[in-house]
């Protein structure tokens, strides 16, 4: 019997090869939001590597819905063709691509990370307003973001759709909709960032609708065949923000709209939070989540190990792993992983390295 990990899986129409997922990873690498050669090589290679599933990074719906004026884009036609190189190229490699839809909310406007930490002056290139939920900044050295009106609030759902329509013609077999990490859906579900009073804001039942609207508004334009994941921040870490019952209840909410799995995250909505990391510290999430829910769900996390990664999938915790700096440290980690488990078979190296492979 084969390793768990390198089994295939089937979501709607979608078969991947196995269930090792490359992590959207932000490149800070765009020029006015367009992919270009950096993404096909970076995208690529863990293509290449034998991953099962390659996702684009975090792509703004919106121009100002950026994290940085570096970031990836999807909110214009133009977008479409170098993006399509990508996707058509991953696919070329065996392996199944997604794409990431992000609206960076209070975040947005911010420096690459290896400039600085924190926001950019418009005189630096960044952009006001920054928007939000509510008017409450990230921390002390942020903008103060500009509450959104209802009409704009339906303006942006329906910017994730137009978004997701454009990664169909791009030839993306899996949307995932950003929905952690302090980003702005994320903002709308927890109490701490979402101080509204109106049908946005209070209840659970209200701070979720942002999220419910847009995968409904996603499943509108987005294939049946084609799977839709979203990514959650599972607890906020801290007191009176959101936690895993509320991940298990939007969960249950969102699968009869059309979501196929949860990709179980955490934390990144406030500064200063203690997160008590080790390696698989988020599992439980997706474990919990995918038995309560009954639906499937991706574990993220300081996985690193084959045998780690495959006890995972073994023991029922998760559907897929997801990995990000792990692929960034070795492009080809599952044909490693399936040389350490004895599973050559599993995953194939491309004909071109065969020689150097054995």
């Amino acid at each position: 019997m084969g390793s768990a990990i390198f089994s295939p899986l089937t979501i709607r129409d979608v078969t991947f090869r196995n269930r090792i997922g490359v992590s959207p990873m932000c490149q800070y690498s765009c020029d006015d939001g367009s992919a270009n050669d950096w993404h096909l090589v970076h995208l690529g290679s863990r293509a290449v590597g034998g991953a099962g599933l390659v996702t684009v990074e975090a792509s703004a719906v919106t121009a100002d819905g950026r994290i940085s004026p570096q970031d990836m884009g999807i909110w214009k036609d133009e977008h479409i063709e170098p993006l399509a190189r990508c996707a058509h190229f991953i696919r070329k490699q065996g392996a199944v691509p997604g794409i990431q839809l992000a609206h960076a909310g209070r975040k947005a406007s911010t420096a690459p990370p290896w400039e600085r930490r924190g926001p950019l002056t418009t005189a630096e290139g960044g952009w006001r307003p920054i928007w939000s939920p509510s008017a409450l900044p990230f921390d002390e050295k942020s903008p103060v973001p500009e509450p959104l009106t209802i009409p704009f609030i339906k303006e942006i759902t329906q910017a994730f759709a137009n978004s997701a329509a454009r990664a169909q013609s791009a030839g993306f077999e899996v949307v995932e909709i950003h929905s952690a990490h302090g980003y702005l859906l994320h903002e709308f579900l927890s109490p701490l960032s979402n101080r509204r009073e109106d049908e946005y804001g209070g209840s659970f039942e209200n701070r979720t609708r942002a999220v419910r609207e847009t995968v409904e508004a996603i499943r509108k334009v987005w294939p049946e065949r084609s799977p839709l994941f979203i990514r959650i921040s599972a607890t906020d870490w801290a007191e009176g923000g959101w936690d895993i019952e509320d991940s298990v209840a939007l969960a249950k909410m969102i699968k009869p709209l059309g979501i196929d799995l949860i990709d179980c995250s955490s934390g990144a909505l406030v500064p200063g939070v203690r997160i008590p990391t080790n390696p698989g510290y988020q599992v439980p999430f997706s474990q919990r989540i995918r038995a309560e829910a009954e639906i499937a769900t991706a574990a993220v996390g300081l996985i690193t190990e084959a045998k780690q990664a495959n006890s995972i999938i073994e023991k029922g915790e998760a559907d897929m792993i997801l990995m990000a700096r792990e692929f960034l440290r070795d492009p080809y980690w599952p044909l490693h992983a399936a040389k350490e488990m004895g599973e050559t078979d599993a995953v194939k190296w491309p004909v071109q390295y065969e020689r150097a492979a054995n």
